[in-house]
């Protein structure tokens, strides 16, 4: 499979690996200390294949959507991910990872007092504790997934990192915990714009090119997204061992593990059917959210330092200007910086995570990419041309709240945490 170039920069991927889906379906009710009983189990739907080709869309046959809560009661609900077999892992921001078993039965896996494997490392500060979780490509054999979390292992300062635990097959215990990323940027002290615990991005997706890419943060640091060596503020795209991928294509003198860098704060990735290509889902500062298609070693040209005309505090521009002079993607300074693919008319509202939509089910939205605003409490359903670059956008039918996690299940159902503590289960059918 291969890439398009955009400007001076390739894009390079392998051409031969398969689509490992790391979603799923069947869901569960949470065992969150709210006394509430768990919810029938749900049947585990059958893997549809990726498609090859960019699925064609008929703009006149809008789906009707179909929302089902299918959990509660849940404490910062982060991220899903679904086994093939219907078991669900959630994560919970200041308690953990958990799973719900095809049966409709919960266990607590990893995190604080209760768990199975208690991390007694773990830290929930301000925007940050455990955040994303991504199955293995190879889970149904190796039983091996990994959790983006906040670590005290490291002091002077704190840092994010990427575990990786093996489940057994009965899914009630975790073991074999492997820090395959320790150096991730943690804003561990208040500044000028902000408490300790911010942008620490979080989210991590398997691409169809095998590799684990993580998302991180700029921590409200002037100088981190720019910085070669520092892990905030980047994509990275790494080995299920945590090293750098190769074809990884980062300017000389960067961490090699660095795939795209000059982020502000990437809560969502998630790759384009038919292509692979990663697309971005990334907080703006008092304006312009943005969606980005990646290239491999690009600049997402977001530089919130050394601004003379500006104040700012700490040195942290990102607040003090406007889209003119403190711009998300900033091509007078990096005029080969990626553009943007949809920038929410201009607004900040908070844009977390992103999915793309796939399946006949979808009608019109097949092949569209669906993006979570949490300010906003909107799901917006965007139109991509070949390019990448948004055409349209529209709101889904779906009640206001704040969109903190979207996953496709394996059946193509659309799967949501949101802030409220809930889960929802949103299928699509014929109006």
């Amino acid at each position: 499979m291969t890439f398009p170039h955009m400007s001076s920069l390739q894009f390079a991927r392998s051409a031969s690996m398969a689509f490992a889906r790391v979603l799923g379906a069947a869901l569960l009710l949470a065992a969150c200390g709210s006394g509430s009983a768990p919810s029938a189990p749900v049947e585990a739907p059958t893997t549809q294949p990726p498609s090859t080709t960019p699925p064609t869309q008929n703009p006149t046959d809008t789906p009707v959507l179909t929302r089902t809560v299918v959990m509660s009661g849940l404490t910062g609900p982060w991220d899903i991910a679904i086994a093939t077999d219907g078991a669900m892992f959630y994560t919970e921001r200041c308690r953990g990872l958990s799973v719900r078993r095809p049966d409709g039965t919960t266990s607590r896996l990893f995190g604080t007092s209760g768990s199975a494997l208690v991390a007694p490392d773990l830290q929930c500060e301000g925007q940050s504790g455990v955040h994303g979780v991504a199955l293995d490509p190879a889970f149904a054999s190796n039983r091996t997934l990994y959790v983006y979390m906040l670590s005290n292992l490291a002091t002077s300062p704190r840092t994010n990192r990427v575990v990786r635990l093996v489940v057994n097959s009965g899914y009630t215990a975790a073991t074999n915990r492997t820090d395959i990323i320790t150096d991730i940027a943690f804003k561990d002290v208040a500044n000028g714009v902000g408490g300790s615990g911010a942008h620490s991005g979080g989210r991590l997706r398997f691409g169809p090119d095998g590799f684990l890419y993580v998302t991180t943060g700029d921590n409200h640091n002037p100088s981190l997204p720019q910085d070669p060596q520092r892990l905030g503020g980047k994509v990275l795209r790494v080995t299920t061992s945590g090293a750098a991928a190769p074809g990884n294509a980062p300017p000389s003198g960067f961490d090699a593990r660095i795939f795209t860098y000059g982020h502000r704060n990437v809560q969502g990735i998630t790759f384009r059917p038919g292509t692979g290509e990663p697309f971005t889902s990334e907080h703006g500062p008092n304006h312009s959210d943005e969606v980005t298609r990646l290239v491999n070693g690009g600049n997402a040209g977001w530089d919130p330092q050394n601004r003379p005309a500006l104040s700012c505090p700490s040195s942290y521009c990102g607040y003090a200007g406007n889209a003119t002079t403190m711009p998300m993607t900033d091509v007078a300074r990096f005029p080969n910086a990626m553009p943007a693919s949809w920038t929410n008319n201009g607004a900040s509202q908070g844009m977390g995570p992103a999915v793309f939509l796939e399946g006949t089910q979808w009608r019109a939205w097949n092949g569209r990419l669906a993006v979570g605003i949490m300010g906003g409490s909107r799901l917006v359903i965007l139109t991509l041309n070949s390019a990448g670059i948004a055409t349209a956008a529209e709101n889904a039918s779906l009640p206001a709240v704040r969109y903190r996690g979207l996953t496709l299940g394996p059946d193509g159902s659309l799967y949501v945490s949101t802030d409220a503590g809930e889960i929802w289960r949103v299928t699509a059918s014929s109006p």
